[in-house]
């Protein structure tokens, strides 16, 4: 991490350098590389790398899931867990206490029961 941090500081001289060969009628193929691959390495910072980290918290919220607990759906159906088995969920929600099966991709968010 700190070689990496170091050789960003030393990024500016770099692009300069670079920037100066081109003024002078140099090749600015390098410079522009160095920026294309600059730019490529922030956007895998900020934007896969989070989302792989998402991914992975969902998964194992997923795969965590057990009969009695509540849970929401992406479409706002709320109820509590009857059955599981393998992908599918069976929820139980409402008044009527009506069955719902879903895929275990549609749950959105899971409400542990409060143990006394």
């Amino acid at each position: 991490m700190v070689k990496f941090l170091a050789s960003l500081a030393t990024m500016p001289r770099v692009f300069a350098a670079g920037a100066a060969a081109a003024e002078e009628g140099g090749n600015p193929m390098p410079t522009m590389l160095l920026y294309v691959g600059f730019i490529a390495i922030v956007m895998v910072v900020m934007v896969y790398l989070p989302q792989r980290r998402k991914d992975k918290k969902a998964k194992e919220m997923l795969s965590a899931l057990k009969v009695g607990y509540g849970v929401t759906t992406h479409s706002g159906i709320v109820g509590r867990i009857m059955n599981i088995k393998d992908d599918v969920v069976t929820i139980q929600s409402g008044v009527e206490r009506t069955q719902i099966e879903l895929k275990k991709w549609a749950i959105k968010d899971v409400d542990k029961p409060l143990e006394a």
